[in-house]
């Protein structure tokens, strides 16, 4: 299994980005997916969380700002980011858990998102 993530890059305060993150490979060995991010000089943090049936969850400071949805015929998923602040600023990974084990087995390379003020 192999995650891909995208969309990453420079954005003003206030201003939107796309992430997506593709599944490739045994797509079914992946159940519920999330998105993980990792602000400059700090622990990698939860922002949000879908499960395979669409339930999702979100980080609160992320809450009604940001987006998570997935397209399980396309094996994507996405975060769409609005109203960006420079707090946001992070590395962004996409993560999938295990159909069999309920962990967190699966990683994507990290995305850069930069919000300037």
């Amino acid at each position: 299994v192999q995650l891909q993530a995208s969309g990453g890059g420079l954005v003003q305060a206030g201003g939107s980005l796309r992430l997506s993150c593709t599944v490739s490979g045994r797509t079914d060995s992946v159940d519920g997916m999330a998105w993980v991010r990792q602000p400059p000089g700090k622990e990698r943090e939860l922002v949000a969380a879908i499960t395979s049936g669409g339930a999702t969850h979100y980080e609160s400071a992320v809450k009604g700002r940001f987006a998570i949805s997935r397209d399980n015929a396309n094996n994507t998923m996405y975060l769409q980011m609005n109203s960006l602040k420079p707090e946001d600023t992070a590395v962004y990974f996409c993560a999938g858990r295990g159909a069999v084990t309920g962990q967190i087995d699966y990683w994507s390379q990290g995305t850069l998102v930069t919000v300037s003020s």
